[in-house]
């Protein structure tokens, strides 16, 4: 071999070691970006749920006393560690709003959904995550 093809072959070996650290690299830094942006945004939009439950007048303790009761009835020996108020769905007037709850407990996690009819509130649904 002559020593001008050695010398291309290093250097191209070199150039791609190069690429693959540096992605390697950019990689870690995008997953670590996107947990961080995860993380912050699950947190804005649990302000911004509380803040239209208690802008809009829906009083809070009653929307969690209900998600507790429901998801008892449906697996009464759950002991809910947790209970985090995740999305609201506020239509014009009251029969068409909607509450999500995510409830934590020893299986996993449960999602309760309420909505509102005539004024009241009961459960739609509820789920295993």
């Amino acid at each position: 071999m002559s020593v001008v093809l050695i010398i291309v072959i290093v250097v191209a070996a070199i150039v791609l070691l190069l690429t693959l650290v540096g992605a390697a690299g950019a990689s870690r830094r995008n997953r670590a970006g996107a947990e961080r942006f995860s993380a912050s945004l699950a947190s804005v939009d649990q302000q911004l749920a509380h803040a239209v439950a208690e802008d809009r007048g829906w009083e809070r303790a009653t929307l969690e006393a209900i998600a507790r009761r429901e998801l008892l009835a449906r697996q009464p020996d759950e002991r809910i560690e947790t209970l985090e108020l995740i999305q609201l769905v506020d239509e014009p007037g009251t029969d068409n709003d909607v509450a999500v709850f995510r409830a934590r407990h020893a299986r996993g996690t449960s999602r309760i959904t309420l909505a509102r009819r005539g004024g009241d509130w009961h459960a739609a649904s509820v789920d295993d995550e």
